[in-house]
């Protein structure tokens, strides 16, 4: 999505879900400004989560992100979407 990412993740027992984050945002700004050839912030401070509560709720989840390009009109079908793990599957 050009304004947003969402990510379904696993985490790790004994690391907390706001450092795993906070990694991942650091080390993606700092290639993306690269990339763009810019400085500054890049991801807002804060995020949303979800507890992903069972198996219906994920596959749930899962269908959620992977229509939102196409919910955006980005792409005619979720596995066109460059950036999504639907065109892996």
């Amino acid at each position: 999505m050009p304004n947003h990412v969402h990510v379904l993740l696993s985490i790790l027992p004994g690391i907390p879900l706001g450092t795993v984050v906070g990694s991942w945002k650091r080390f993606t700004a700092r290639a993306a400004n690269r990339a763009l050839g810019r400085k500054g912030e890049f991801w807002q401070v804060d995020y949303w989560d979800r507890f992903i509560r069972h198996e219906e709720h994920f596959c749930w989840t899962e269908n959620y992100i992977d229509q939102n390009p196409v919910k955006a009109g980005l792409v005619a079908e979720p596995h066109l979407w460059p950036w999504g793990s639907a065109r892996r599957r």
